[in-house]
């Protein structure tokens, strides 16, 4: 198949490339200058230079296209794209794989696709984009919401050690729950809803591993021997530190299992847990 991706030189994207080109599809990679053409070349993917608010490259692009997988999602870019996308793919069919959120759903112990949702004020600019791909007709349109990514050393989760001098600062008290995900078992499923996928469904990337902050934190002081440098933080503190829409999605409590992907697409994620990552001592060296 030919994919057209966006974002492909991102965390997320980097992976998808190289699980599209494993899986033996062909990729166009949607980049913005001469560098990152540099680096998808290399990976393997064919470079088009330009712009997601170019909608004439887009639909000319996507009209090439056997496929679509939007990594590159952002406020300012969407409804452009997703509109010069769905122009160029009229009514052939083809999959449009657009990347949504697990904030999307707020707090809840047990988030499937059915959890109502309940945007922070941080990701409520998603609803107009998953809507738009979700009910497109002509199409084959899926959202793919991951959860906390990590992976590679890199992720959300660094930000508990940003703010220290070796220790770790939690977000709030650290009890609530993170819902967890690989990078590169993202990349899977989002290959799987490309190539699997159901029109207007929507498939949440969690592992099933859902740690507490505090947990991530301990992990963290295991692995770099810090045991003592745990602090929390008040939740005004933390609006203060981190501004408040951010501050409120990292205090959603949230947990889940991914059971659709699995059920539906044969997802099978394999990553060892960032919990056990973390205490191993490594992680955080890798970036």
């Amino acid at each position: 198949m030919k994919v057209l991706l966006t974002g492909a030189t991102g965390y997320i994207g980097t992976s998808v490339l190289a699980r599209l080109r494993a899986a033996g599809h062909t990729v166009t990679a949607l980049v913005r200058d001469a560098e990152k053409a540099s680096a998808v070349e290399v990976a393997g993917a064919v470079a088009l230079v330009g712009d997601v608010l170019d909608s004439a490259l887009v639909t000319a692009a996507t009209a090439e296209a056997d496929g679509v997988i939007h990594t590159a999602s952002t406020p300012e870019g969407d409804a452009a794209f997703i509109e010069a996308a769905l122009d160029g793919l009229g009514t052939s069919g083809k999959p449009f794989v657009h990347t949504g959120g697990i904030w999307s759903y707020g707090s809840s112990d047990d988030i499937t696709e059915q959890t109502p949702l309940d945007r922070p004020a941080l990701t409520a600019w998603r609803a107009d984009g998953e809507s738009r791909v979700l009910g497109a007709s002509g199409i084959r349109g899926t959202v793919v919401s991951p959860a906390t990514v990590y992976g590679r050393g890199r992720g959300l989760v660094r930000i508990l050690t940003d703010a220290t001098d070796g220790g770790v600062l939690l977000i709030g008290d650290g009890s609530q729950h993170w819902t967890t995900v690989d990078v590169d078992d993202l990349a899977a499923l989002f290959v799987l809803a490309l190539e699997r996928g159901g029109a207007g469904e929507t498939y949440i990337g969690a592992s099933g591993q859902n740690p507490t902050v505090r947990e991530l934190g301990e992990a963290i002081a295991v692995g770099s021997g810090v045991a003592e440098g745990i602090r929390p933080e008040s939740v005004a503190d933390a609006r203060a530190r981190l501004g408040e829409a951010f501050a409120d999605a990292l205090l959603l409590d949230e947990q889940a299992s991914g059971a659709k992907a699995r059920a539906e697409l044969g997802w099978a994620p394999t990553a060892r847990p960032l919990v056990e990552q973390l205490a191993a001592g490594t992680y955080l060296g890798q970036g």
